[in-house]
């Protein structure tokens, strides 16, 4: 049997307990698997510690002083607060609970949220707190549990990385624009239409991707509109100021809800990753794990739910 340590403060007040209520060194050292020796040295180190006699010593008896007894109390009271504080950390790593702080991009974000409230029904235990922002946040600095981010990520190896779902992009406009514009075919057609365009971080407008035949270009619209909120961008299309290009799982619920229409589709081109960034890594705790795989799975479906 491995000899327990008994050379850590936390260790010397078990030593001390497991003495105090056994009465006996050596009855103390076989409970513990450590020897008479060392706990006598561990109850020393302490009482030298708290600079009082813990025990008074016979060669018949071990019997606690009234420092002894009086600091026994407090010892149990403390060890048994640690015994619970690690029964409940062991459960939290079975069973999902406790909350978990989720970043997500906002036009991502408010496509998911209806989605968490089948995962609180499945973990009834765990808690969310969630921004809906479009940076890059930084998920050590900023005590994120799951930041969420489509396209590039940052180059750091302390972070964990699960890939949630790839992407396309794609034209889309609402019924009522097309109705009183027309519904473009081709992309030469574009030119005749209002368009919502991007306002990237840099200030620069983001330019659509087309595919046209075998080839993929830039097409830089004229817009009646321009935004630099993702969500903003879905919300005004489905409004009818114009066509834009949004990613397909954004739009997706507006097509079912028959608030965008998929315009010219064989214009579709891919678009970048959505990824999941954790900075706990491989001790990553089961609430984090389910509210991972939770996003994982509702990306990868091929219908989400209409709004």
């Amino acid at each position: 049997m491995s000899e327990q340590r008994t050379d850590t403060p936390t260790n010397e007040i078990a030593v001390f307990v497991a003495v105090a209520q056994s009465g006996s060194f050596t009855r103390a050292a076989e409970e513990l698997g450590s020897s008479k020796s060392n706990v006598g040295k561990a109850v020393q180190r302490l009482e030298a510690r708290l600079g009082t006699r813990l025990f008074q010593r016979t060669t018949r008896a071990v019997r606690l002083t009234e420092d002894g007894e009086t600091y026994l109390a407090a010892a149990q009271l403390a060890l048994d607060g640690l015994r619970e504080a690690e029964q409940q950390l062991a459960s939290r790593r079975a069973e999902p609970a406790g909350r978990v702080r989720i970043d997500l991009p906002s036009g991502f974000g408010r496509m998911l949220l209806p989605s968490f409230r089948e995962l609180r029904r499945q973990y009834p235990k765990v808690t969310f707190d969630i921004a809906l922002t479009d940076r890059m946040s930084d998920p050590v600095g900023e005590g994120w549990d799951v930041v969420v981010r489509i396209g590039a990520l940052p180059d750091d190896s302390e972070l964990t990385v699960r890939k949630l779902c790839d992407l396309r992009l794609g034209l889309y406009a609402s019924p009522e624009y097309l109705q009183e514009h027309g519904k473009p075919t081709t992309v030469a057609e574009l030119s005749a239409h209002d368009a919502v365009v991007f306002r990237g971080p840099a200030g620069r407008l983001r330019p659509w991707s087309l595919r046209e035949g075998d080839s993929i270009r830039e097409y830089a619209p004229s817009p009646v509109l321009v935004l630099a909120d993702g969500q903003a961008i879905v919300e005004a299309a489905v409004s009818g100021f114009g066509v834009t290009q949004i990613l397909d799982r954004v739009a997706a619920p507006y097509v079912a809800a028959g608030k965008l229409v998929h315009v010219i589709p064989e214009a579709d081109v891919d678009g970048p990753p959505v990824h999941a960034i954790i900075s706990l890594g491989q001790k990553m705790a089961a609430k984090t794990r389910a509210v991972v795989n939770h996003l994982a799975e509702t990306l990868q479906k091929t219908g989400l739910p209409a709004l």
